[in-house]
């Protein structure tokens, strides 16, 4: 199920801090009272390879993302324990040490089960036990949401456990976004701020196709 041109879940998450505070986050309340967009990134677990590479990623984005009126919020399933444990980590031995923004810790799964992010291959119910058994991680892909100041979600994507993200495609969809709701203009393909968008219309696309 695609989430996209719809309100993000309202849900409060267990939340984790670099100053080790735990807390919950409502993402939807946090666009819609702060009248923020929002970045949320999931990523499979604490403690890996490719993950620590796309949190301090984003963490070196996380200014241009504030100049664009964005918050940025990572999440995994990992407890706010481990997320602390990561964030004491030095950078040289794998950890995030130097990540400011929060990191959900969806370890009930509520959230990331709505959303259909989980690595799930199978699950099977156990009529003996009574249990339902899973096959996969049951941990999360690298999925994004852009979610804007009304709380709807106006990106969504997902990587599977292998490919990282760029993150300077996000602040270039963000800067779309940001654009079309400036200016009622649509953004063609491979659009970065100050390049021509169009109208949304026939003429529009004439217009612009013929001018490049």
């Amino acid at each position: 199920m695609s989430f996209v041109g719809k309100k993000f879940p309202d849900l409060n998450v267990d939340t984790m801090n670099e100053m080790g505070d735990t807390f919950k986050v409502n993402v939807l309340e946090e666009a819609v009272n702060n009248k923020k967009k929002v970045v949320l990134f999931w990523y499979p677990k604490d403690f890996t390879f490719v993950c620590p590479t796309e949190l301090h990623a984003f963490q070196e984005a996380v200014a241009e993302f504030e100049k664009r009126n964005t918050v940025v919020i990572g999440a995994s399933c990992d407890t706010p324990e481990v997320h602390f444990a990561w964030l004491n980590t030095a950078k040289d031995n794998g950890g995030i040490e130097g990540v400011t923004y929060p990191l959900l810790a969806d370890s009930n799964r509520n959230l990331s089960s709505i959303l259909g992010i989980l690595d799930i291959t199978n699950e099977t119910y156990n009529e003996e036990t009574g249990t339902v058994q899973v096959e996969g991680d049951n941990v999360t892909y690298r999925a994004t949401y852009i979610i804007d100041e009304d709380g709807v979600v106006q990106h969504e994507s997902i990587n599977n456990m292998p490919l990282g993200r760029n993150v300077n495609e996000y602040i270039r969809i963000v800067d779309a976004l940001t654009h079309n709701q400036k200016h009622g203009e649509v953004c063609p393909a491979n659009w970065e701020e100050g390049k021509d968008a169009m109208q949304a219309n026939a003429k529009g696309t004439a217009e612009y196709l013929a001018s490049h």
